[in-house]
């Protein structure tokens, strides 16, 4: 059984930076893509980013590109979503998710398309 554990979140200000972490467990995370999630109330969930089993290739989605990096470190069995310059529509709860293809290169861009979660992160970003 995968267990997906996110961390890092909290209050800042616009303007602040934050480094969610999601430490994975049960499987060798290192050889499956995953991506990040968020979701605000009220509204659907939202891709924020992925990243390929290898780590070697990225994609953000539009509304955080040059703001939010994702990243993975295989030793450890834990991805990272580095945000920066932290904005109030920014605030919402933030999800990792894990999908069960192996050694796939293949961004997924669509919540359905993941096979493991994570509980969420909430970030508030407010003034």
């Amino acid at each position: 059984q995968v267990q997906l554990v996110e961390s890092g979140g909290g209050l800042v200000q616009p303007g602040d930076s934050l480094r969610l972490s999601c430490a994975a467990s049960g499987r060798t995370f290192s050889n499956y893509p995953m991506g990040w999630f968020r979701q605000a109330p009220g509204k659907e969930r939202e891709f924020v980013g992925a990243i390929n089993w290898s780590g070697t290739s990225t994609y953000h989605a539009e509304s955080v590109k040059g703001r939010f990096t994702i990243s993975r470190d295989g030793a450890k069995n834990t991805g990272y979503l580095q945000m920066n310059n932290l904005k109030p529509e920014d605030t919402a709860l933030y999800y990792c998710a894990m999908k069960n293809a192996y050694r796939s290169g293949t961004h997924y861009f669509r919540s359905y398309e993941y096979t493991y979660w994570g509980q969420g992160t909430q970030v508030t970003v407010a003034s």
